[in-house]
């Protein structure tokens, strides 16, 4: 029998956060009220080889997570494709719109308006798994990352994360 071996790599440490705020929409039309978190993110690898020749430099996973987190630290997430978000008004210095009904406005620079359907912690895994996967791809040995796993948690003990196979 010949044994299988796969390696894992994990970038999960304290600095990887940011406070942001959010309101999760529900199916139904209703919401939660616009309230922050303190996330804290990380990242896995699961690699096939792990070789001197192969070695991944664990920099290129922090650069990449202290970016995202950066872009999003102190801002109001909105979830642009949202059927029950209605954009009023984008003219660079207010955002204006309705969520669920009501009228919400915020300077323009404190919001970022997400391409996904919902700011909830399954959306956001799975947006910032595609952003932590085209930031890592140049810097990636071919061959060698099988799969990247971006985890989110919104307070100890509770979040998501999604896995993509390369």
């Amino acid at each position: 029998m010949t044994a299988i071996r796969r390696h894992r790599v994990v970038v999960a440490r304290e600095q990887y956060k940011f406070s942001c705020a959010h309101m999760t929409v529900f199916p139904d039309g209703t919401k939660e009220r616009l309230h922050g978190h303190n996330y804290q993110v990380s990242a896995a690898l699961e690699l096939s080889d792990v070789s001197f020749a192969k070695m991944l430099p664990f920099q290129h996973i922090k650069d990449a997570l202290a970016a995202i987190c950066k872009d999003f630290r102190e801002r109001v997430l909105l979830a642009e494709h949202n059927p029950f978000n209605d954009t009023l008004v984008d003219d660079g210095v207010e955002l204006e719109l309705r969520v669920c009904g009501k009228r919400y406005v915020f300077p323009r620079e404190d919001v970022l308006l997400l391409p996904i359907d919902n700011i909830s912690a399954e959306s956001l895994a799975a947006y910032l798994a595609d952003r932590l996967v085209a930031a890592l791809l140049p810097h990636l040995p071919a061959g060698v990352v099988q799969t990247i796993e971006m985890s989110i948690h919104e307070s100890p003990g509770q979040g998501s994360s999604c896995q993509i196979t390369l």
